[in-house]
């Protein structure tokens, strides 16, 4: 595959594997989480580093996912003794992330990972960093990651689509049932984290923001499905990879950038355009009653 053919495939894979964990989020009203989630998973990386020493491999997603965890369980506990949800969110993300920082600064020195990269990514360096798997050949490491956590998060969410779909719209009855509530609650904890962490080299963590919410929410403006809702938002995530990477190539900016600009147009569409939620139709159809 080409150099471009690469670059396009890994944001492609960011957007899917965003798009499905964003619909969950966003449905759940844990759009400020995924914020905290996606900083705070730096100080798991961070951590996974400085025991290992080793910039790749599972140990990543392993720090990545505690990390997330981590910060569910503490905001939580916060916001059981009586601190509100949205202070308690940013309390520990604020917390969690400025001490990732200043590891990187302290304690990482000279590696290819510093608080640049952590924050904005960048993807024109994911094609030189490969790896060379059996039968296939030579595979960006990033690329690959994103492969897995893309097919991992998709397999959990076929498997476990009923638990999803009842503990989302109905906690109170899926608890009633014998659902385990809490448990998919922290399952998509470390989904979210292991996404975050996977865009990581691509994104980076503000912007892998963007590509967990933004399309999740513009497709939330189209459809009252959760099926439909899930493809939308994989559809408008993997989408914005190809107009992001060739605008970002004639301005001469950052590619996560356009890219999560991209995304921002899709939604600016879908809430001027959109059936049921968009102004211009709601407004053409109350012109179309006044008339009548």
């Amino acid at each position: 595959m080409s150099y471009d053919g690469w670059i396009l495939l890994t944001a492609a894979l960011v957007g899917l594997s965003c798009g499905l964990v964003g619909s969950l989020l966003i449905l759940r009203r844990m759009a400020m989480m995924a914020d905290a989630i996606s900083h705070t998973v730096l100080i798991g990386i961070v951590a996974a580093y400085l025991v290992t020493r080793q910039l790749s491999g599972p140990h990543m997603l392993i720090g990545a996912m505690a990390a997330g965890i981590l910060t569910a369980l503490l905001v939580e506990w916060f916001h059981d003794r009586g601190v509100r949800q949205e202070a308690s969110i940013g309390v520990v993300f604020t917390t969690l992330f400025a001490i990732g920082v200043a590891l990187i600064a302290t304690r990482v020195g000279n590696v290819h990972l510093d608080v640049q990269h952590a924050l904005m990514g960048e993807i024109l360096f994911i094609p030189w960093e490969r790896i060379d798997l059996p039968l296939i050949g030579s595979v960006p490491e990033a690329t690959l990651l994103l492969a897995v956590v893309s097919v991992a998060v998709l397999a959990l969410i076929l498997l476990f689509y009923k638990e999803w779909k009842i503990t989302t719209f109905d906690p109170a009855l899926a608890a009633s049932l014998g659902f385990p509530v809490a448990l998919m609650h922290y399952l998509l904890m470390g989904m979210t984290s292991m996404t975050a962490v996977a865009a990581f080299d691509a994104v980076g963590a503000i912007l892998a923001l963007a590509m967990l919410i933004t399309p999740a929410a513009a497709a939330y403006l189209w459809t009252e499905r959760l099926s439909v809702m899930m493809a939308l938002a994989c559809a408008f995530g993997a989408l914005s990879a190809f107009p992001g990477y060739y605008v970002a190539y004639l301005l001469d900016t950052s590619v996560s950038g356009t890219m999560a600009f991209t995304t921002g147009v899709i939604f600016l569409v879908s809430i001027l355009f959109s059936p049921r939620h968009g102004i211009v139709v709601k407004r053409w159809k109350n012109k179309r009653r006044q008339t009548a």
